[in-house]
């Protein structure tokens, strides 16, 4: 019953997109019976990020009194968020008509204008203080200085760039000014711009993209190719990154980062809304990458980011659509197909997730992010025997010694784990130490298989009590700790370790479960049928019930050795 940590996917593996037709389609919400209900639900429907159910409630709920300044204001957030932006402009002006102009109606307006091409119309909108009061006057200032490019005004956009004269906003700032320098042909002031940013923050991709393009284009591609390696050096196997190498490497011009002032607009936008991004304030994330895609339809880390925020909150088929919109041609296709399938799987939609993966697949057979994406998902399936055999696959495509390839055979062992190969899974589990030492999910399942084993228990216990150190807010990784005291006879250490996992973790069955045997063994069998109790209503794996309920039925028999009986294997 050892618990342990198994993410569905490393963090650089991917899968394929699936088909519209293998999706259910949605189901509408039922329509609220009156105006006060159509507010209440909406005002639900908002907090769990239902911005399509939302939408419905909002909009039903304002035609009870369509003149309301705080239910057009929902509405418009509603219909922003859900990404109908036909309505969203309509009720922004809506909102202006009513006397309850924000800042953010007034930023959605300049943005509809932006993409009319009435650029004066854009910075009017943006012109009034409430519009750049407080957190808004970056993206005000932004809007407004490429609507000033877009008239090929660099003195104008400037201008007003460099009222941002917080430092915090320096390399931003200076990052768009060179942008735009840049665009109308001022190359010396795009290269004063550009290394003043790059000099600040070599770690954002877009600023270190956007340097390398320069650079490149004006015959210094060493430097350009500098710049690049160091950040793939930092963060291996970006595929912009790698695109961009590749082609200064092939003697082909890179191009500017932006075409032209929408893109411009859209970069900024992007720009703040991807950084921009705190858990609990997704709405403000969700919106800024909405009015960028607004703009350039074609931003493919916009689409990219707004899939993964969509993703993170549940909402997998608005993800799905978001993932779809990269271009087939962008180097992020292959990872917004892989972003698809994640969540399709994490939604509990295996099916669609599977047939995806087995089609990028079979098409990309030398892409190991794309036989890893099978890989993930068989595994999630649990079809670990097929999963070992897809991970060689990727493993064989990856070169020998590359550090960033530990998942491959941490997850890989996992598998041969739960297939009983056991010396090959420990043989992984030393190699993925190897390449990543003191990895704290690799630490905790071979230390607690050792334990399980009765074999190695010095090392083993050294390695749960160090990846305890390392992620001590990890409620399995504190479970498999304790549990490993149980395994060995120390009860009354596991009873202080897993109070503490479950205090962690307090719904997770097995830890509760956990904690009721370790109960039991020092006597304190009320408290061990209390935490069986818990086990058995906290959904259980369906293996697992009939072991709790004779339990809780009839308590543990005794132990025949020191450590207890050998435990299912779980997680």
């Amino acid at each position: 019953m050892a618990k342990f940590t198994i993410p569905l996917f490393g963090a650089t593996l991917f899968a394929c997109l699936p088909a519209a037709a293998a999706l259910a389609a949605p189901e509408t919400p039922p329509l609220p019976t009156s105006a006060t209900g159509g507010y209440l639900a909406g005002m639900i429907a908002s907090g769990d990020h239902d911005s399509t159910a939302a939408e419905i409630y909002d909009r039903a709920a304002l035609q009870g009194d369509p003149g309301d300044p705080a239910l057009l204001q929902r509405a418009f957030v509603s219909s922003l968020e859900a990404g109908d932006m036909r309505a969203a402009f309509d009720l922004a002006r809506r909102v202006g008509d009513a006397g309850g102009a924000t800042a953010l109606a007034k930023l959605a307006l300049a943005v509809e204008a932006f993409g009319a091409g009435r650029f004066s119309d854009a910075r009017k909108a943006l012109a009034d203080p409430v519009a750049t009061a407080g957190g808004g006057d970056v993206t005000g200032a932004m809007l407004v200085a490429w609507s000033y490019a877009a008239s090929h005004d660099l003195k104008g956009a400037l201008a007003t760039l460099d009222k941002l004269g917080d430092s915090n906003f320096a390399a931003f700032r200076d990052f768009h000014a060179g942008l735009i320098a840049d665009m109308l042909g001022d190359r010396a002031e795009a290269e004063k711009r550009l290394r003043a940013a790059y000099g600040l923050d070599q770690n954002t991709l877009r600023l270190t993209e956007a340097y390398a393009s320069f650079m490149d284009r004006t015959g210094r591609a060493p430097e350009a190719l500098r710049a690049l390696q160091a950040f793939s050096d930092k963060f291996p196997h970006n595929p912009l990154i790698g695109a961009e190498m590749a082609q200064i490497k092939a003697g082909r011009r890179v191009a500017p980062l932006v075409s032209d002032a929408r893109h411009g607009a859209a970069e900024a936008l992007y720009g703040i809304g991807a950084a921009g991004a705190r858990p609990g304030d997704e709405t403000a994330e969700i919106v800024y990458l909405r009015l960028a895609l607004q703009l350039a339809p074609d931003h493919p880390p916009a689409a990219l980011a707004l899939g993964d925020t969509l993703g993170a909150l549940k909402r997998t088929r608005d993800a799905v659509a978001s993932y779809a919109k990269v271009p087939a041609a962008s180097p992020l296709r292959v990872a917004a197909a892989v972003q698809s399938a994640m969540t399709l799987e994490a939604g509990g939609e295996h099916a669609a997730a599977l047939a995806a993966a087995r089609k990028l697949a079979a098409t990309r057979p030398r892409d190991v992010d794309a036989v890893s994406a099978l890989a993930n998902v068989q595994r999630a399936g649990k079809d670990f025997a097929d999963a070992a055999t897809t991970y060689s696959r990727a493993v064989a495509l990856t070169p020998p010694g590359d550090k960033t390839s530990w998942p491959l055979f941490y997850f890989r062992g996992i598998c041969y784990e739960r297939t009983h190969r056991w010396p090959a899974a420990e043989a992984d589990f030393k190699k993925a130490l190897e390449l990543y030492p003191e990895q704290p999910s690799v630490l905790n399942y071979l230390g607690y298989s050792w334990v399980d084993q009765n074999s190695h228990l010095k090392e083993a216990f050294a390695m749960l009590e160090r990846a305890v150190e390392l992620r001590p807010q990890d409620g399995y990784i504190v479970d498999s700790l304790g549990w490993a005291h149980f395994k060995l006879g120390q009860y009354e250490d596991a009873v202080r370790t897993l109070e503490r996992a479950v205090a962690l973790k307090p719904g997770d069955p097995v830890i509760n479960e956990h904690l009721g045997d370790a109960y039991w063994r020092v006597g304190r069998k009320l408290d061990a049928t209390f935490q069986w109790n818990h086990a058995r209503d906290d959904k259980p794996d369906p293996s697992d019930l009939a072991d709790i309920l004779k339990r809780i039925k009839d308590g543990l028999p005794d132990p025949p050795t020191a450590a207890a009986a050998p435990a299912k294997t779980g997680g």
